[in-house]
């Protein structure tokens, strides 16, 4: 009980889990002394699916579909972490030309994912234009992959030791026309958003992340990036066919908002650049390896592979018993450890930056709670 005349300064106030800035069923309980917070703590598990749990009672290739309701924004990063840690198990070697086709349509999904990023970020900070312009970009790179693969959002596309179906000349095509048209909306993004303002005023100098503390939480993808560490699997720890392209890692040098966002945006020029690659050296030969058995029963064992994603490093670590279904398969994903972070950088921080701060490190809930 309090005293009579005194009145209590802190208060409890809940971001989520129905408000729009946490992009799904997040909840965030804050503890706020006046529009400062003085604690943040992250409530997940609202929209928990068991993924985990549904893959030992799937066989292998029963299971792949689930790949692409785990992080629905980067769906072929995750076909492509599980295939390699099945292809791994039953000693697979993918055909290059697959492994080119792989690429291409991974690259395509990551700048469709920070797209979508950089369009709901600003919808999140009060601006709707660059919204339309990123869902208009958007747009085409789903036509693209709709094409090949027939879904638009949730894809299901690879298999274990390449891929179903091969690219004709008009999909790439289609990729080249998208990558000249990408290119030539860089200066309406510099124009509408990196030079706002309004923009630089709420990211820059705004959440800070130090390198001590992207080491501390085990931060990837942008979010480590941004505070300066170039680290990224896809140079790191080559996969696939990314060793035979050039491109580089952008980096921040202060590790705040602003960082976080020209890291992603420079990203999308790079994975051009890879795209553009990739079609200039498409080998020819068959997309799908030789011998893949109809029923995949791995001998026991267990593997770990990793994955670049939109959001930092996927792993999938399955351990097998010689059985058709997996014995246990364990999903890293960036979004959970990206998200640890928040309640240290939230602290004497205004209610108002912690959704330019929860929209900066660009959570999928349904990867955290998968």
């Amino acid at each position: 009980m309090l005293e009579r005349g005194l009145e209590e300064k802190t208060y409890v106030l809940n971001l989520g889990p129905q408000h729009p800035s946490t992009h799904g069923v997040l909840r965030v309980e804050l503890q706020l002394e006046g529009e400062f917070i003085t604690k943040a703590d992250p409530d997940i598990g609202y929209g928990h699916r068991g993924h985990e749990h549904m893959a030992e009672n799937r066989n292998y290739l029963q299971f792949l579909p689930n790949m692409g309701r785990v992080d629905y924004l980067h769906a072929l990063a995750y076909n492509q972490g599980y295939c390699m840690a099945v292809e791994k198990l039953l000693g697979l070697q993918v055909p290059e030309r697959a492994e080119f086709i792989r690429v291409i349509t991974a690259e395509l999904n990551r700048i469709a994912s920070h797209l979508l990023w950089v369009g709901a970020y600003l919808l999140d900070l009060g601006a709707f234009t660059p919204f339309l312009y990123c869902f208009d970009d958007r747009e085409n790179i789903l036509d693209l992959l709709d094409y090949l693969t027939g879904s638009r959002l949730t894809y299901c596309f690879y298999r274990f030791g390449g891929v179903p179906v091969d690219v004709d000349d008009d999909f790439l095509t289609g990729c080249k026309k998208f990558i000249k048209r990408l290119r030539s909306r860089w200066p309406d993004y510099d124009n509408l958003v990196t030079k706002n303002v309004i923009f630089i005023n709420r990211t820059r100098d705004v959440g800070f992340i130090t390198k001590e503390q992207c080491i501390k939480y085990g931060l990837t993808g942008p979010m480590v990036r941004g505070s300066g560490i170039p680290y990224d699997i896809r140079r790191c720890e080559p996969y696939s066919a990314y060793p035979l392209f050039d491109f580089e890692i952008p980096v921040g040098d202060r590790g705040d908002i602003m960082d976080r966002y020209l890291v992603r945006m420079r990203e999308m020029e790079q994975s051009l650049r890879i795209i553009e690659q990739a079609i200039d050296k498409l080998p020819g030969g068959p997309i799908m390896a030789e011998k893949v058995p109809k029923r995949i029963k791995p001998a026991p064992g267990e593997v770990y592979a990793a994955v670049e994603t939109a959001r930092g490093e996927f792993g999938c670590y399955i351990v097998s018993n010689g059985d058709l279904k997996p014995y246990r398969i364990k999903l890293r994903v960036p979004s959970f450890g990206n998200l640890s972070i928040l309640p240290e950088i939230a602290v004497d921080t205004l209610v108002a930056d912690l959704v330019a701060i929860l929209g900066s490190i660009d959570v999928v809930v349904p990867e955290i709670d998968r």
